[in-house]
């Protein structure tokens, strides 16, 4: 038995579900950071055709100064 046959739907490079369209993408682009309280925050991404109509949100490299 190979790979393919043990796991047909296992895909290889990176792959997320669109927040919008709730589909599979193979070129997802983050588009909005959840922060935690306990524990890492969470990148939502999108796929290119939603991405525009979303937007860029806040990213963990965004830097939001108070003064």
């Amino acid at each position: 038995m190979i790979a393919e046959e043990a796991f047909p739907g296992t895909l290889s490079g990176i792959a997320a579900l669109c927040i919008e369209c709730k589909a599979l993408t193979r070129a997802p682009i983050p588009v909005r950071w959840i922060e935690s309280t306990s524990g890492p925050g969470t990148t939502l991404y999108a796929c290119p055709d939603h991405a525009v109509k979303l937007g860029a949100g806040p990213t963990p490299d965004d830097v939001i100064r108070t003064r």
